[in-house]
């Protein structure tokens, strides 16, 4: 079987990090990813955070699998023609530039229509259409705009941002749908389109639950399973709820043997309402199965405070792998606490292709993240990224030059 994507061309004029995610997604799905960067210099996360010295850091390597790479200045007049001839042979093309770049590089979506009007010109930016949309967006800004900040950490304390990034990478899968959507349409058109995905809009997608709270927290004044219920207060806004579940399954983090020497010897456990009595069971306390103050979810709201001190009392006898085996029997849901270590040690998810080990040239072996995304007619092969400009004369070769052509166009710095 071929991939999913075989025979899509995507001009990726992303770096960082919400780009960079969007295209690595559709090479996995077996586009050709052909990504531009600047001759000598290149995406500028090939030298952050570097661990090794002179080798394309971790930052780069793990968001740019499976691409190749080509080296243009877009400045000069003869890389702009080679510009002009990658883009008629593309189906899309990927920015995540500061506002209004691709137009001062003279590619406006009218140029574009005009080389290709079957092009998708695909743009992550950090706000939609409105008073912001010339401003620049970073992971955490997104997160603070689109109401993530606000509704995180406890309520005493301030706005907290996620460990997840969901402002960059976020948006960069939200775009990969876009795009994809786009190019099926374009099977019954014949047209391109332009793709938007502002990293406020996807935070806060990403959060709409907590725009539903906002609602009924006008509504009622009170929202009783967040923990400030019964003897807190809410003001007019969502507020920040520590550990507790954004859904109608009370849950929080309750430690774990070791947990005094181990940040990470907790676990998620959540009193659903069908397992209740067994809860009661596990923990003994048999009695409130039947007791009218804890027998109903409803009754159990205003103590769930003292209900998760009771149930952590039992799980501080247990370590958190321990206190899940013993849950899982009874289909009581949890969840450890996992260590990026004891994340990346774990040989399930090495099978599974969730962590891959990669080989690089210069940097020699390295861990990162797979396709999440599992087709069963599609595997997902993790190559790994490209070096600078690696495959700028396969490319141009392609394009129909020759090697005079490819090497006078060196000469004048064009590629």
């Amino acid at each position: 079987m071929g991939k999913a994507l075989d025979g899509v061309r995507i001009l990726d004029f992303t770096h960082v990090q919400s780009g960079p995610t969007c295209t690595q997604l559709l090479a996995w799905f077996g586009a050709d990813v052909i990504k531009v960067e600047r001759a000598g210099a290149g995406d500028i996360t090939r030298e952050q955070l570097r661990d090794i010295p002179d080798a394309d850091s971790l930052y780069f390597t793990m968001l740019n699998h499976n691409k190749r790479s080509v080296t243009i200045d877009t400045k000069n007049p003869e890389g702009k023609l080679v510009l002009e001839a990658l883009i008629q042979k593309c189906d899309v093309l990927v920015e995540n530039f500061a506002p209004g770049a691709l137009d001062r590089m003279g590619f406006t979506w009218e140029r574009i229509q005009e080389l290709n009007p079957k092009m998708i010109v695909a743009s992550v930016k950090g706000f939609g259409p409105g008073p912001y949309e010339d401003c620049k967006v970073y992971e955490n800004v997104a997160q603070c705009v689109g109401g993530s900040a606000s509704t995180t950490g406890f309520d005493d304390g301030p706005p907290v941002v996620t460990g997840a990034q969901i402002g960059d990478s976020g948006t960069g899968l939200h775009l990969a749908l876009g795009i994809v959507t786009a190019l099926y349409q374009r099977t019954m058109t014949g047209r391109g389109q332009k793709v938007l995905a502002a990293m406020q809009d996807g935070v806060l997608n990403l959060c709409r639950v907590k725009l539903r709270d906002q609602q009924r927290l006008e509504r009622t004044g009170v929202m009783k399973e967040y923990p400030q219920y019964p003897n807190g207060t809410f003001g007019e806004a969502v507020p920040r709820a520590g550990n507790a579940s954004g859904g109608g399954q009370p849950g929080w983090i309750l430690k774990c043997k070791g947990w005094e020497h181990d940040p990470n010897a907790y676990i998620y456990f959540i009193t659903q309402a069908p397992v209740w009595v067994k809860i009661c069971n596990v923990i003994g306390k048999e009695e409130w199965a039947t007791d009218p103050e804890y027998a109903t979810p409803t009754a159990r709201l205003p103590r769930l405070k003292e209900i998760f001190a009771e149930i952590e009392r039992w799980t501080m006898t247990k370590t958190k792998f321990e206190a899940m085996e013993i849950l899982n029997k009874y289909d009581i849901p949890c969840g450890p606490i996992l260590s990026m270590k004891e994340i990346a040690e774990d040989d399930s998810l090495r099978k599974t292709g969730t962590i891959v080990e990669v080989d690089h040239p210069v940097r020699g072996k390295y861990l990162t993240v797979g396709n999440p995304i599992k087709l069963s007619d599609s595997p997902t092969d993790v190559t790994r990224s490209p070096l600078l400009g690696e495959h700028t004369d396969e490319v141009m070769a392609e394009l129909g030059y020759s090697r005079e052509q490819i090497e006078a166009l060196r000469t004048v710095g064009a590629i």
